[in-house]
């Protein structure tokens, strides 16, 4: 069994890891929201997602998060007139990506502040630790 400071760095360090992984992905989306594809008719990049799940950690006896998989959104993507566009069909729309920016933002603000609260754990943590080997010092 391990010490309550210890559990705690790692619950939180695995919750850096999950929202880490989760930035990436809604920042690729966010870069990729206009991508289409390069033929007529072809499909554009596609939105994926990320889905997290908790694992049983015996040794520390605790869950951490992890990512389960990174998937794709299966959504319809939209179609947008765009005559010039070398993706366009015969009637001039393109197949534009299934990627809404709002709910990327969302996604990035809530991820990012899942990031700050493990970051802040860890801080914590450490505080008591350098406050433990104070008291044992003096």
């Amino acid at each position: 069994m391990t010490d309550s400071i210890s559990s705690a760095l790692k619950i939180a360090a695995s919750g850096l890891e999950a929202q880490s992984e989760r930035m990436r992905v809604v920042s690729e989306n966010v870069a990729n929201a206009r991508s289409t594809g390069e033929t007529p008719g072809s499909d554009p990049y596609r939105r994926k997602t990320v889905a997290f799940t908790s694992e049983m950690d015996r040794l520390l006896g605790a869950d951490l998060v992890r990512i389960k998989s990174v998937g794709t959104d299966r959504s319809d993507f939209k179609m947008e007139l765009d005559p010039g566009n070398p993706a366009a069909d015969k009637d001039g729309y393109v197949k534009m990506p299934n990627v809404n920016m709002l709910v990327e933002m969302a996604d990035m603000r809530e991820a990012n502040r899942s990031y700050e609260a493990n970051l802040q754990v860890i801080k914590q943590a450490r505080e008591l630790i350098n406050l433990t080997i104070d008291l044992m010092r003096g």
